[in-house]
């Protein structure tokens, strides 16, 4: 997620630094990154070379080359003690005119700023899994943010070809919200032998227009990030978001989905 989000500033023309764990996770995300820019370039997606695409583009397990930086994206998983110690860590060295946001799918935002020194100038921004293909960001409005911090992430969005939507800070806003019961309720009719997985993925693409089915689509976000947010919004919103057993099953035995090679469906290397 990170590197798609990456990827989608630098074809708009931005310098992106990616910050990582450690060295090998570096070295992964500039393979990544470069392969993407790669492929860009192949479908002419960018009239830039690649040379003049990586000038643009570093790589760090420090925090420090932020200090220039105008905007932070947190795009680490859906922890929230981890997303807390990345922003803080991030916040320290950040200049006081920069902007921060996190990539979160349904935590609370206000939440998240309450532990921040600048709450104001802190939103979420909600990619969207594979980022390249996707067309939507959800930018969610907290209690503090600024007034100005929405209309300039407006304006972010825009400019990297997506179309941003404004939510305030809700559990799951509304992307999150509406596709997680959507996918509960089709792995529900998957385990009561409703129909398979492949057919129940086709009513909704080709019944409702849907461009990916939800069993598809819980594959590619991963099964194990759907279990973590359904958790969230049943804590939350109550038992409409009760987890089905066989997404507990699945994630148990590690069939997290595309990345695991297999969840609702098998995906080859």
């Amino acid at each position: 997620m990170g590197v798609g989000i990456a990827h989608a500033f630098l074809l708009a023309g931005a310098s992106v630094t990616v910050l990582e764990r450690d060295d090998a996770a570096a070295a992964q995300a500039r393979s990544e990154l470069l392969r993407a820019a790669r492929a860009s370039i192949d479908r002419e997606a960018t009239s830039e070379s690649l040379d003049a695409l990586e000038l643009r583009m570093s790589f760090t397990t420090s925090a420090d080359p932020l200090a220039g930086a105008g905007l932070v994206v947190e795009a680490v998983p859906e922890d929230l003690a981890l997303k807390l110690e990345v922003l803080a860590r991030v916040e320290a060295v950040l200049p006081g005119d920069a902007w921060l946001a996190s990539n979160t799918s349904s935590l609370s935002i206000d939440d998240i700023a309450a532990t921040l020194d600048r709450p104001e100038r802190f939103c979420g921004l909600h990619f969207f899994n594979p980022v390249p293909a996707s067309s939507l960001v959800e930018i969610v409005r907290g209690g503090r943010s600024a007034s100005e911090l929405i209309d300039a992430a407006r304006g972010w969005v825009e400019a990297i070809g997506k179309t941003p939507i404004v939510v305030k800070d809700s559990p799951g806003f509304a992307s999150s919200r509406l596709g997680v019961v959507i996918a509960l309720e089709a792995i529900r009719m998957l385990e009561d032998g409703v129909a398979t997985a492949d057919d129940i993925d086709t009513a909704m693409v080709l019944g409702y227009k849907f461009p990916v089915g939800p069993l598809h689509l819980t594959d590619l976000v991963g099964l194990d990030v759907r279990l973590g947010i359904a958790e969230y919004l049943e804590s939350t919103l109550g038992e409409r978001f009760a987890v089905p057993p066989l997404l507990r099953e699945k994630v148990a035995e590690g069939k997290l989905g595309r990345k695991s090679g297999e969840g609702f469906f098998t995906w080859p290397e």
